[in-house]
């Protein structure tokens, strides 16, 4: 792991940890034991350093990705790995992270969102096709429709205003939403397979 790395990870793990109220570069620096020099030549500023830690964020979240997935066995373990994933990663998250992020970093916020359109909405729209393919998803959705209203729901999922991360748990909505949702979506032969992951994975 290269120097720019180390710092992306470990500034990474101070940002969903504590979030980004009152983050400043100079705190910022101390935490991760650096100089100011070395901040400089990998960040401009800070917004810089938001921005480049919420890119990297999604490049491990395609990395992880592509290890769950080629343990995956059919298109309904595909879902619910992603699934799975998004719960455990939002349970490590900051509740407040992504309202911060929309309102004081919004390039930042608008790479994370154009990182869902050109990445997580294809690989969703191929992954139902796929269970359709496979007779454990229903032969007679409409897989565009379905793919935009799973997005949609986490759009409403990470509006404060809908879902205020001060009085609501984000995983537990997280799982709310999308375990129901999809085990609608499947078949007879694919909610077998559904109940299988969720007994496996201790997810009720």
């Amino acid at each position: 792991m290269s120097l720019r790395e180390t710092v992306l990870q470990e500034a990474l793990n101070i940002v969903k940890r504590n979030g980004l109220e009152g983050i400043t570069e100079a705190g910022m620096i101390q935490k991760l034991g650096i100089s100011q020099a070395t901040f400089r030549e990998i960040f401009s500023d800070l917004e810089d350093m938001v921005t480049q830690v919420m890119a990297y964020d999604s490049e491990l979240q395609i990395q992880e990705h592509r290890r769950l997935l080629a343990n995956s066995a059919s298109a309904v373990e595909d879902l619910l790995f992603l699934l799975k994933e998004g719960i455990d990663n939002l349970k490590k998250t900051n509740p407040a992270l992504f309202t911060q992020l929309q309102q004081h970093y919004p390039k930042a916020w608008a790479n994370s969102l154009e990182h869902v359109n050109s990445y997580s909405y294809p690989k969703v729209h191929d992954i139902l096709n796929k269970g359709v393919l496979e007779g454990a998803f229903r032969h007679d959705i409409n897989i565009q429709l379905v793919t935009k209203i799973i997005f949609e729901q986490l759009y409403m999922m990470l509006n404060p205003v809908v879902f205020s991360p001060d009085r609501y748990n984000l995983a537990e909505v997280f799982r709310s939403i999308y375990l129901y949702y999809i085990r609608g979506l499947c078949t007879e032969k694919g909610a077998k397979i559904a109940e299988g992951f969720f007994s496996r994975n201790h997810i009720q």
